[in-house]
């Protein structure tokens, strides 16, 4: 076995086992539910492998043969853990496609016992944060005196339920930015502008993306924000939850939540992929003033993910990587976005 795609009955978990198989790749396919895991697995004609993310020895004993795992079954807050622990005992290669800041933050603490493995963690090797992790480090190319880093992104393309219940378990956590190189919780909400993300104007307000994570280990800027189009409507909404935050992480609040996720289309079907590209957005500022925006054009997030992950998966495969905690745009360059399907150039301005 060469590597493992754990979460392949998962929706985005699905569409990167068909492509991979399309292009040439075998891998193993793996979850938590076997009947879904193993009817893919026969479709596809690849094997198939069913095993909870209980303990380290029993995941690295489950990985066992295994030179990477692209994991793509979250929620990330619960899931990574467990299955970055069982790569390092396992000495496999570790990536995700997670967005969330916890799951960045962790893995760039086990830098030292990723190295002493002799294995890459590299989580967020999908949209989250492949194309704002790559405009990051274009901009600080361009600006490298830069204090400031703001990115962001508009897309209208619709959720994946998964995507959709990771946003709801993070609402109890409002905001988070990075500011004088630290992390910092702040409302949900906390702070608006107004910003052209490539076709007019709109106003946007910061949201907890990867990003403030990430975007600090690919450049080192210290004060980072990441943003998203919104309704002044949607805005004082997202202000007004603020008063009932510490309700949201209730258990009987999280479940309705989720009850109603459920009853969603599992994510966007081809078609509709195919008609939502995502604008992506981004702005460094110097101490001095100066100021340098980039902005970049790219295929819907999900296919963006598929692509992203795979090509990832790819490079590290042919033994091209050094060991240790790494980001996206740190592994495979600055410019990696422009090189996925539907992908326009970073245009720095």
């Amino acid at each position: 076995m060469s590597w493992l795609l754990y979460g392949a009955n998962g929706y985005t978990g699905e569409l990167v086992a068909r492509e991979a198989v399309r292009r040439g790749l075998r891998p193993v396919l793996a979850g938590r539910t076997r009947a879904p895991v193993e009817a893919l697995a026969a479709e596809l004609g690849l094997e198939a492998r069913v095993f909870a993310l209980e303990g380290e020895a029993s995941v690295a004993t489950a990985l066992a043969g295994a030179r990477l795992v692209l994991h793509c079954a979250g929620p990330f807050s619960a899931t990574a853990a467990p299955m970055i622990a069982g790569c390092l005992a396992a000495h496999a290669h570790y990536l995700d496609i997670t967005g969330e800041i916890e799951v960045f933050e962790r893995a760039q603490s086990l830098d030292a016992a990723a190295r002493a493995a002799g294995v890459v963690l590299c989580p967020g090797v999908g949209f989250d944060v492949v194309p704002t992790d790559c405009v990051a480090a274009c901009l600080r190319e361009a600006l490298p005196q830069a204090t400031e880093l703001a990115l962001g992104f508009d897309g209208d393309s619709i959720m994946s339920r998964g995507t959709a219940r990771t946003m709801v378990e993070g609402l109890a956590q409002g905001g988070c930015v990075r500011r004088d190189g630290r992390l910092v919780r702040v409302p949900l909400g906390y702070r608006a502008r107004r910003i052209d993300f490539g076709a007019g104007e709109k106003l946007a307000m910061t949201i907890p993306w990867g990003d403030v994570s990430t975007a600090y280990h690919t450049t080192g800027i210290p004060n980072i924000e990441a943003y998203v189009p919104v309704s002044p409507r949607a805005l004082a909404a997202v202000r007004r939850l603020r008063y009932v935050r510490p309700l949201l992480a209730l258990g009987p609040v999280q479940g309705y939540l989720k009850r109603r996720i459920a009853r969603r289309p599992p994510g966007p079907d081809e078609a509709q992929r195919a008609a939502t590209p995502t604008r992506v957005w981004g702005e460094a500022r110097a101490a001095d003033g100066r100021t340098v925006s980039a902005r970049l054009t790219t295929a819907n997030g999900y296919s963006v993910t598929v692509h992203a992950a795979l090509g990832v998966v790819e490079r590290l495969l042919a033994g091209d990587a050094a060991p240790g905690a790494t980001t996206p745009a740190r592994l495979m360059g600055a410019r990696y976005i422009e090189s996925l399907p539907g992908s326009g150039r970073i245009a720095l301005g």
